[in-house]
């Protein structure tokens, strides 16, 4: 597989032109294939809307056709990352404490392989975790091999979209078919 650093040093000036911060480049393994992963977001408002997501696809998909950087076959997959979204940045820390997480260490803390609980913030390049077994636990960025925020009530509220342009014209469809049944 081709190196994912290499590739974030393609996408992500793509995806900056387009005023998009990336969040996530990943390489999947599945039974339908190799999967190339890309979650971005606009910095504003945390979220990606369907259009952007096409119009970055599209960017990364004309850089790949003249560079053509991957030799294996595979296929693109460019979203929002959503409620639950991966933590992937020290900023997300800081930008989502008061939260719950759920943290994969490398190594161990505190005696511990995984963390949840509410992430307290961020002290230059350690991260605080109110954590459900060990109470206040610290760790560096480095030491983070997955987390993601936990889907919560509190969660849901803070991200409520952005944009719900039309939303009442798709419940009104969706009660019209319901009624028609």
């Amino acid at each position: 597989m081709t190196d994912i650093d290499a590739l974030i040093a393609l996408i992500e000036p793509e995806a900056n032109a387009l005023g998009f911060a990336l969040v996530r480049v990943k390489w999947l393994n599945g039974d339908d294939g190799l999967t190339l992963q890309i979650m971005a977001e606009r910095p504003d408002t945390r979220q990606l809307v369907i259009e952007d997501c096409a119009q970055l696809s599209r960017r990364i998909s004309d850089k790949f056709d003249e560079l053509d950087p991957v030799e294996e076959p595979y296929r693109l997959e460019v979203s929002s990352p959503g409620i639950d979204r991966p933590l992937t940045r020290l900023s997300d820390y800081a930008d989502w404490a008061g939260h719950e997480a759920s943290v994969k260490i490398k190594g161990l803390v505190d005696g511990r392989k995984t963390l949840r609980g509410t992430i307290l913030g961020v002290d230059g390049e350690v991260i605080s975790i109110d954590d459900r077994k060990n109470g206040s636990t610290v760790f560096r960025m480095e030491n983070v091999e997955s987390a993601k925020l936990t889907l919560t009530d509190r969660l849901i509220a803070s991200t409520a979209p952005v944009m719900s342009d039309g939303a009442d014209e798709i419940e009104h469809d969706i009660l019209e078919d319901e009624q028609e049944d």
